[in-house]
Order: C-alpha cells, then sequence, then structure tokens
C-alpha cells in the first residue's frame, strides 16, 4: 500500500492567481507535471517528464472567466452530459465545469506522484439546478500516468439520475494522421446523423466532422499518433459509454474559442462518459466513482 504525507508536508504543488481572482494549483513532482484550475476542478494541462510533448490539448484562446468553461484539458461533465433533458436554458453538459471547487487534501505518495482532492463548493445557481442533496469529490493523481476519480455521494432520501463524463482534449499531430482503436464492433449513436445507431466496423480515421457515442463499452481506447511517435491509452471503470468527438473545418468557425486557425487539427477527444442509455442511478447514502486512467508511451 502506497503511504501518504501529510499535506503540511507536501511540496510537488503551489496556488496561483489571475487578475480576476480564478485560483489554479500548479503540480511539478519527480515524476510529472500539470496544471488545474479551481473553477471547474479543470486539469489543463499534464505532461509526465519521461514524454516530450504535453499530453492535453490547450487552445491558444481558452477563456479565463468566472462562469465560463475552458476549451481544452479535461472538463468535467456533470450531471448531464449533453443539453439538459428538460431545460435548454441550462449549461450545456451540466455545471461542475464552472462551478468553484475547494481544495480538500494535496497529499505526495511515496512513489514521487502526488494526489489532489477537490470537492465542488454548493453555490445559490447549484441549488436552483438541482433539488437533490449530494457531495461530489473530485481525485487526481498525477504521475507517469494521471488517474481520475469523480465520487458522486447520494445525500438525499430519494435516487437521483445522472449523466456524467471526462471531456477530454488529447493533444496529436494531426487530425487526418491518426487512429482511434479499442472500439471496433461497437455499437454507436452519431450526433450529425440524427443519432442513428451504426455499427464501428474498422479502427476509427477522420476525415470529417465526427461525433459518436459508443455504447455498452468498457473497453480500454488507444490514440496512435506517428507524428509525434506516440500512443495514448485512455482506461477507464464505471463508464459504460465512449464518445469520440472532432469539430472539423466548418463547425468549429462557430466556436470562438478554439484557437488560430488550423489549431484544431492538433486535438482529439476520446471521452470516458455515461450518457444516453448508460446514465446512472445513484440510490441514496450510495456513492457511484467514475475512473479513467490516461497513459502516453513513445515509440
Amino acid at each position: 500500500m502506497i503511504s501518504e504525507k501529510n499535506i503540511s508536508s507536501a511540496q510537488s504543488y503551489k496556488i496561483t492567481q489571475n487578475e480576476i481572482g480564478l485560483k489554479f494549483i500548479t503540480i511539478d513532482n519527480e515524476l510529472g507535471s500539470a496544471k488545474i484550475a479551481l473553477q471547474g476542478a479543470h486539469i489543463m494541462q499534464w505532461k509526465p517528464h519521461n514524454v516530450k510533448d504535453e499530453v492535453l490539448w490547450l487552445s491558444s484562446n481558452a477563456r479565463y472567466m468566472h462562469g465560463r468553461s475552458i476549451r481544452g484539458g479535461v472538463p468535467i461533465c456533470w450531471p448531464w452530459f449533453g443539453a439538459h433533458p428538460t431545460d435548454g436554458s441550462f449549461c450545456p453538459h451540466g455545471f461542475a465545469r464552472v462551478i468553484p471547487w475547494r481544495i480538500n487534501d494535496v497529499i505526495d505518495l511515496e512513489n514521487g506522484a502526488t494526489k489532489v482532492t477537490l470537492v465542488m463548493l454548493p453555490t445559490p445557481e447549484v441549488n436552483r439546478q438541482l433539488s437533490y442533496q449530494f457531495n461530489l469529490e473530485f481525485s487526481i493523481t498525477i504521475g507517469l500516468s494521471i488517474h481520475l476519480d469523480l465520487k458522486t455521494t447520494n445525500l438525499s432520501e430519494q435516487p437521483f439520475l445522472i449523466g456524467e463524463g471526462y471531456h477530454t482534449y488529447f493533444k496529436i499531430s494531426d487530425i487526418e494522421n491518426i487512429k482511434v482503436t479499442g472500439l471496433e464492433n461497437k455499437i454507436y449513436s452519431d450526433k450529425t446523423r440524427g443519432y442513428k445507431k451504426f455499427t464501428q466496423d474498422e479502427e476509427i480515421q477522420f476525415r470529417e466532422e465526427f461525433d459518436r457515442v459508443y455504447l455498452n463499452t468498457k473497453d480500454d481506447c488507444i490514440i496512435h499518433d506517428k507524428g509525434l511517435n506516440r500512443k495514448i491509452t485512455v482506461k477507464k471503470q464505471n463508464s459504460d459509454s465512449t464518445v469520440i468527438w472532432t469539430p472539423w473545418d466548418k463547425k468549429v468557425k462557430t466556436m470562438v474559442d478554439m484557437g488560430t486557425e488550423g489549431e484544431w487539427k492538433k486535438m482529439i477527444c476520446v471521452e470516458s462518459v455515461n450518457a444516453l442509455e448508460s446514465s446512472v442511478m445513484v440510490y441514496p447514502n450510495q456513492s457511484h466513482n467514475l475512473i479513467a486512467e490516461y497513459l502516453v508511451q513513445e515509440y
């Protein structure tokens, strides 16, 4: 079992603040580095020291504003994925990615990694959008891999249904020169074709806008990127669907925070989620953990 040091002795992190008061945690330990925004518990950067390039894609003109999500990194989608099922005025993909979180703990682990635990703060906006009581905790372990654990606990007397996901943007060399494996023979719902369902016959390659929810899959996905001489493995637990997304050249023109022209070609979203029919029922006094881990191997 990995031993842990008290937060007061954790040496690997520091807290910074921008000009409008948004706070960030910077981690730099013997294994890797990361940056996390406390608004949204949003992982903006992560890179193991043994690889050359950043693993996550972050838009060059991402917005760092109160109540706005950051374009890139690992946005948390919770407690719904996509549009709200009944009220279109609510934040797409839920409010977790735009609500302040507080630091619960920062721990240096014996193996050289750092574990950060964050808890969502209750706000009037949260109470306006949800009628039930809950606790939401996010643990991030930063090392040669990065391990994510989003824990939803039902503090109400009735069960509630959630959609959730890690809407992760991975940095790549070029969208037309990569492939994604691990979803062969899986059924997917295609947003670009009215959510009709099809079967993925082979490895995934990209030549146009791509927005698919792969259903009933717990399998690992691998991004193969010869341009950056590496592969990224996406592992997950307690997630029954995977989303693959790239906006392509036409849609990206409607998105004001996607960076300079052509910058979108340097990213692919591979998302570990519970969406559509895989939404999760959380029962009173019970918890549900959405877990993912990302690993990088250079060729």
